[in-house]
């Protein structure tokens, strides 16, 4: 069988970036729990995306749960939050007790509905937060959600996690809300093989989260504890990886771009097909190739996916929207079509394989397998 193609896996530096700072954490015997390489991947993130601090997690999903709890989330109050993303983006939510309410999607993007937002606020007038998500590296609305968001005084947290190095209006994302979060999971744009950072331009917001993310350990020559802390700080060594990725960024973007384009070429003779847009002002990091059958074509989306399987090529659906899912059953949904554009996306898509290290011609076979169940 031919070498698996996969939908986006680790891919380290040709130069080897990575092992230079891990070797020097070894060297220097900083292997765990902090050191040098999570000071400078802070400050080198912060610098790449243009904000003033960071701190280094260890997951994408732990930022967003010390930026929600940094916003004084609580039990009782609601926190408004994208139907269709990844269930790390809802799941703090809960964690701090309080109630996600689900925004549908608008098709420009696929992401947030800033008229659904509106709705939302004339519902539930007082939200402790907006959490809004930047799906497969395409920016949302962002300046229309921050608009809204504004005008409520109401704080904004952008879960970046798929979105790193993703421009609208030349700025990054991550970077307009109060609080951005990346993520380094395997599978995304830059890895770190698992962890994350929550940046902001508010230094002592950082500050505390790196308190609470060390167990919330008092400045005492023993043990003192005021407040429940959490382990969640990124080890030094998992730092180093993400150090030597950050110096591949911009080659990464530059790769996956030229994956989406070569889809885009490859299926502009495929009237069913089409791709996720690339909004006005926008600049996206193509994480993930996907496109959505339109609704009479003759192929399905599974088709798709088990002609791909067949030849040991990996896709996925869409995700399916958090409004859908059961452990989320009973909480609200707002929406400003009778059906739901999340759904619409989720039963329409398929993420295709946009793995940096996918040659072309593994590239135009799947073009090929996926084109011949058209004919």
């Amino acid at each position: 069988m031919d070498r698996k193609i996969y939908l986006a896996s680790p891919h380290m530096s040709d130069e080897g970036y990575e092992k230079q700072y891990i070797k020097e954490a070894f060297d220097t015997n900083w292997v765990a729990p902090l050191g040098e390489n999570v000071n400078k991947f802070e400050e080198e993130l912060s610098k790449y995306v243009g904000i003033k601090s960071a701190a280094a997690l260890s997951s994408g999903t732990a930022a967003i749960h010390l930026a929600l709890k940094a916003l004084d989330v609580k039990e009782g109050d609601i926190v408004f939050c994208p139907s269709l993303t990844f269930s790390a983006t809802a799941n703090p939510i809960v964690y701090q007790n309080a109630t996600p309410v689900f925004i549908d999607s608008e098709r420009d993007t696929w992401n947030m509905d800033p008229k659904a937002l509106e709705k939302a606020f004339e519902k539930y007038p007082n939200p402790k937060a907006v959490v809004v998500v930047h799906l497969y590296g395409t920016p949302a609305k962002i300046e229309k959600i921050k608009e809204i968001c504004d005008k409520h005084n109401v704080p904004l947290v952008e879960d970046a996690a798929e979105s790193l190095g993703a421009t609208y209006k030349d700025k990054q994302t991550g970077t307009f809300g109060k609080y951005g979060i990346y993520s380094f999971n395997g599978n995304k744009i830059i890895t770190t093989s698992g962890g994350g950072m929550l940046v902001s331009e508010d230094e002592e917001g950082i500050l505390k989260v790196r308190f609470w993310a060390t167990q919330a350990r008092e400045p005492a020559r023993h043990y003192e504890h005021k407040e429940i802390g959490y382990n969640y700080r990124m080890s030094n060594i998992v730092a180093g990886i993400g150090r030597g990725q950050l110096k591949v960024l911009d080659k990464r973007i530059e790769q996956k771009t030229n994956i989406f384009n070569k889809y885009k070429e490859g299926f502009e003779d495929i009237e069913e097909i089409e791709l996720q847009p690339i909004p006005e002002n926008t600049k996206p990091n193509h994480w993930l190739s996907v496109i959505t059958l339109k609704e009479k074509s003759k192929v399905t989306p599974l088709e798709i996916v088990e002609a791909l399987e067949k030849e040991n090529i990996e896709s996925r659906p869409v995700w399916k929207p958090m409004h859908m899912q059961p452990v989320f059953e009973g909480y609200d949904f707002v929406k400003t079509a009778e059906k739901s554009v999340a759904q619409d996306l989720f039963e329409r898509g398929v993420c295709l394989p946009s793995d940096t290290k996918m040659t072309e011609e593994e590239q135009e076979k799947v073009i090929e397998i996926i084109k011949n169940l058209f004919d």
